[in-house]
């Protein structure tokens, strides 16, 4: 009986899922930013979400696939019946609170252990990181310009 219910909710489970991109941007060969670009998409492109993995999803557009940001996808579309309460439950909330009860949040899970163990230096972002700093001299001016005075602060445990 499981095996005949698992078989008959198997289809159901498989269903990609049809996106728009909300903004022009690039799709990815793989979930990084630093990865190749396959393609450009097109801002209101259509596309078929497939897999996610942490802020990245895989897409399949008209011609490629590839992965793009989370957040430069809306699920659904104009037209298209929203899950959650009714309009007349939503007018119903309003009047009583304020607002309609309806909250949007996105979450993004962090590195997993694969992620780390695949992780890698990237010298060129470390130079212009560099690039950045203060020498010590003119710190140490505008430091004495503001008033500021030196203090010691031990590291965290």
């Amino acid at each position: 009986m499981r095996i005949l219910l698992l078989l008959l909710l198997f289809p159901a489970i498989c269903v990609a899922q049809t996106a728009t991109v909300v903004r022009a941007t690039d799709l990815k060969k793989d979930p990084a930013t630093d990865a190749p670009t396959v393609a450009q998409l097109a801002e209101n492109a259509k596309v078929e979400a497939l897999e996610r993995k942490g802020g990245w999803t895989r897409v399949k557009a008209a011609a490629s696939e590839g992965w793009v940001k989370m957040l430069a996808l809306r699920f659904g579309g104009p037209g298209e019946a929203k899950q959650g309460d009714s309009g007349v439950s939503q007018l119903l909330n309003v009047a009583r609170t304020g607002t309609s009860g309806t909250q949007v949040t996105t979450g993004v899970r962090g590195l997993d252990a694969d992620m780390l163990a695949k992780a890698r230096p990237n010298q060129e972002e470390l130079r212009r990181l560099q690039g950045f700093a203060a020498a010590k001299a003119d710190a140490a001016s505008y430091a004495a310009s503001a008033s500021l005075q030196s203090q010691r602060v031990d590291e965290p445990k």
